[in-house]
């Protein structure tokens, strides 16, 4: 995972968390995981979308429902869910890590409004990428730091601490942290 330093740059990315689900030689893709969409619910979308009737999303238990995000800044009106390996379409789940999936068809909303999708789960609206090289040079200037990914800074209920707990994580006390970049 990605942690934005807290002097970054680019105002997308303030105090963003960003699960990176490729990097290669060909440039990077991640998913901010703590930046909720604003005015934004799950079942408003399903029912934009015709997964489900407007009548039944007012049935749905609103604190039980996937949290909706700002993936990242590109193709924001695209969906993605990131979720648990507990479910998996073959032909469009692709398994990033060990337990974390990413499905980008509209299958896994219905699933999940019928009750049958993954235990855990976020749909984002949008994504982060990087051209080739792109993501090595902001690290290397000081823009992010990186932390081993688990299912609480993912898809934990407390959105607004995902931040502090991936600092956390790697030892970091935010007080502490300079923005200035040392190289020996």
């Amino acid at each position: 995972m990605l942690i934005a330093m807290p002097a970054m740059g680019d105002e997308r990315f303030s105090r963003s968390l960003i699960y990176i689900c490729a990097h290669s030689s060909e440039g990077a893709m991640g998913i901010v995981v703590n930046h909720p969409a604003p005015n934004i619910h799950f079942s408003d979308l399903l029912v934009k979308l015709n997964v489900i009737p407007a009548a039944d999303a007012i049935q749905l238990p609103e604190r039980d429902v996937v949290k909706v995000m700002r993936g990242g800044p590109v193709e924001t009106e695209r969906g993605f869910v990131l979720h648990s390996a507990d479910f998996f379409i073959e032909n469009s789940t692709l398994p990033i890590d060990d337990g974390i999936c990413l499905t980008a068809t509209i299958d896994i909303l219905k699933a999940i409004a019928r009750g049958d999708g993954p235990a855990s789960a976020i749909l984002a609206l949008g994504y982060a990428g990087w051209a080739p090289g792109q993501l090595e040079t902001e690290i290397q200037g000081n823009g992010w730091l990186h932390c081993p990914a688990d299912p609480e800074l993912i898809f934990g209920p407390d959105i607004g601490a995902k931040y502090d707990l991936a600092l956390k994580k790697i030892g970091i006390d935010l007080g502490m942290l300079s923005s200035e970049a040392g190289h020996a």
